[in-house]
């Protein structure tokens, strides 16, 4: 009995210091690797997608083999009886439905970085619901920041077979549609010449013609005529700039700067209003 218990506590100890030492060399590997990628992204400018998701895969393997190590320090179970063969048995089944799930999230994690339907720091649409940030791909999730600096998780199966936008797939630029409606009293070719010339000396607007365009004379920008509403005439104007966030920034900003020469101008920008009559009952 007493060879017994010093055996098992034997046994208890190493397994201990197995794990023990899997967690500390899956840490240590982790924190070196990214330490390694951040200094290749600052100064190489890589792509870091693919480095992050092989350093999370490797760490997955460290555990597993620790964890293996660690299982096979433990004495066959020659006294199991039949009883819990059925018990054994329905955990053996949900864990192979568990393991199912696990597998079609790693193969989709693989698919996603071999792919690059998206990458890490891309701004995404997910399910034309939310919308954020690539922050991490790992084995098992998506990791998004939105707007809000809220995290959004999603199983790597699910966003791979779901519609994405990607506004950084192949190019940052992003283009901010304008549509201001006007009155059928005011000048509309003054209108639209302000609008052109608010887009055209924005610091962040940038300019989208090709060399040909250039060439042929086709203007930086330009404003339209695209309806007649009700009750004014809708203007819009089409402006480029390198990325998104600067791209909302532009847009806000001459939304002001048009209304503001708009009303210097003599502009109208028409807007709902309703009469109140109050009849005298006497």
């Amino acid at each position: 009995m007493k060879n017994s218990f010093f055996s098992d506590f034997k046994t208890v100890i190493i397994i201990t210091v197995i794990i023990a030492i899997t967690i500390s060399c899956a840490l240590i590997f982790k924190y070196l690797s990214r330490k390694k990628i951040n200094s290749l992204v600052a100064t190489k400018h890589i792509d870091p997608t693919s480095y992050l998701f092989a350093t999370n895969f490797i760490s997955a393997i460290i555990v597993i083999i620790g964890v293996s190590f660690a299982l096979i320090q433990i004495p066959e179970m020659k006294t199991l009886g039949h009883s819990l063969l059925a018990g054994a048995g329905i955990i053996s089944l949900v864990a192979g439905l568990a393991s199912q799930q696990a597998l079609s999230n790693i193969m989709s994690g693989f698919l996603i970085v071999l792919f690059k339907p998206f990458r890490i720091n891309d701004r995404i649409t997910f399910n034309q619901t939310y919308t954020g940030t690539v922050e991490e791909i790992n084995l098992r999730q998506v990791v998004l920041r939105d707007f809000e600096n809220n995290r959004i998780v999603v199983p790597n199966s699910v966003i791979s077979s779901n519609v994405i936008v990607n506004t950084n797939l192949n190019d940052t630029k992003v283009c901010k549609m304008i549509e201001i409606g006007i009155g059928y009293d005011s000048d509309i070719g003054k209108a639209l010449q302000i609008m052109e010339d608010e887009v055209v000396k924005h610091p962040l607007h940038i300019d989208n013609r090709s060399p040909q365009d250039i060439e042929n004379g086709i203007p930086i920008v330009t404003a339209r005529v695209i309806a007649l509403a009700d009750s004014s005439v809708t203007l819009k104007i089409w402006a480029y700039s390198d990325n998104i966030s600067n791209g909302f920034t532009m847009y806000c900003d001459l939304l002001r700067s048009i209304k503001e020469r708009f009303d210097k101008e003599g502009i109208e920008i028409p807007y709902s209003y309703q009469n109140v009559i109050i009849k005298d009952p006497n």
